[in-house]
């Protein structure tokens, strides 16, 4: 397939197939269960039905794009851990060592490994998708993160990523994300397009102290106070705070849109990229599955700004898409209880009596 660019993505995302949620909604009142009894479930497989344009969506093929990349603000000390932790962690992926190896073993999703641009050289591997954006983003509390031409290539390389995977028989795709001192930049957008203060969105990361969030929160004011980003300009905000990263993942979400899948969230960063997706492309939230609520407060503001409530809350942290795969479980679960659940007709049950 030819590779879409940014534009042409965002045209592609359209409106959820209502017919086909009316249809899941008829069938939903006729299975062998009380009007509205699995709750949450019905509402994710209605969804499910407009989002793939099938009363009956049954999707499989799990997928989690995992994109790592490195942070220039990572020079003033906004992080406990040294910035070759990411290329060290993309070894890890690639070896199977991982939180997201383990919960993607269980849950039957194969894991997509991106380097969108750390500063160490990682090793050649057929595992590892290697994109040429920069050995990481600038400081963006001295400058824009990143140049004009990269914020695209991030968006568009995401795009493209998600595309080939859905061409290739994905049906749920997650994004997932490793990059030392992401928080910072994610805690950057949330509080520039929710309008939350730096402080209100920024936690304790890694592993920082409080003295240090308060630091990591005064570098992150002074950093929008620098660059001006325009909040209602996702591309603006992505290119001065943003990263490679965030970028791809914002890409993974549209080209996901585009080719009606569902866009399965993770946590805090995954939400990030999905703010920056939805201020591209207002049509894209109607998409998005919160899987799970991350206790990183910044996730809180945008779930909110999102209108999302998440399906778990297991108090994790981590990111990687470990959140997001095992809510692929639950979304599975919902399209497969619509599908293959008998009618009351089918099981020869009574239904409910009338008044």
């Amino acid at each position: 397939m030819a590779r879409l660019t940014l534009e042409e993505t965002i045209a592609n995302v359209q409106p959820l197939d209502t017919a086909a949620m009316d249809s899941a909604r008829a069938r939903q009142d006729t299975l062998t269960k009380p009007t509205g009894a699995l709750g949450r479930l019905e509402d994710i497989s209605v969804q499910l039905a407009g989002i793939y344009g099938q009363p009956t969506p049954l999707p499989k093929n799990k997928v989690v794009i995992v994109a790592a990349g490195d942070h220039g603000v990572v020079a003033e000390g906004v992080t406990a851990y040294p910035q070759e932790v990411t290329g060290q962690m993309v070894v890890n992926f690639i070896h199977g060592g991982a939180a997201i190896n383990v919960l993607s073993r269980y849950t039957g999703a194969r894991v997509i490994v991106v380097n969108a641009g750390i500063v160490v050289d990682l090793p050649d591997h057929h595992e590892i998708i290697s994109l040429t954006i920069g050995k990481g983003t600038k400081n963006m509390a001295i400058g824009p993160a990143m140049t004009e031409e990269q914020a695209r290539k991030s968006l568009e390389e995401g795009i493209s990523i998600a595309t080939d995977e859905i061409e290739s028989g994905a049906d749920l795709i997650a994004a997932g994300e490793m990059g030392i001192g992401n928080t910072t930049a994610a805690s950057a957008i949330t509080s520039i397009i929710t309008k939350h203060s730096p402080l209100e969105v920024t936690g304790l990361g890694t592993g920082i102290t409080e003295e240090q969030r308060t630091h990591k929160a005064k570098v992150i004011e002074r950093t929008i106070a620098l660059n001006k980003p325009d909040p209602n300009n996702g591309f603006d905000v992505l290119r001065k705070v943003g990263g490679f990263e965030i970028g791809v993942m914002a890409g993974v979400m549209l080209g996901t849109a585009a080719s009606r899948r569902p866009v399965l969230l993770d946590g805090f960063i995954s939400g990030a990229a999905a703010l920056i997706a939805c201020t591209l492309c207002p049509r894209i939230k109607d998409y998005f599955i919160a899987c799970h609520f991350s206790v990183e407060p910044g996730h809180a503001a945008v779930l909110d700004y999102l209108g999302l409530k998440p399906i778990l809350d297991l108090s994790m942290r981590l990111g990687e898409g470990t959140g997001a795969v095992l809510g692929m479980l639950i979304v599975e679960s919902a399209a497969r209880c619509l599908a293959e659940m008998a009618t009351f007709a089918e099981a020869a049950v009574s239904g409910k009596a009338e008044a």
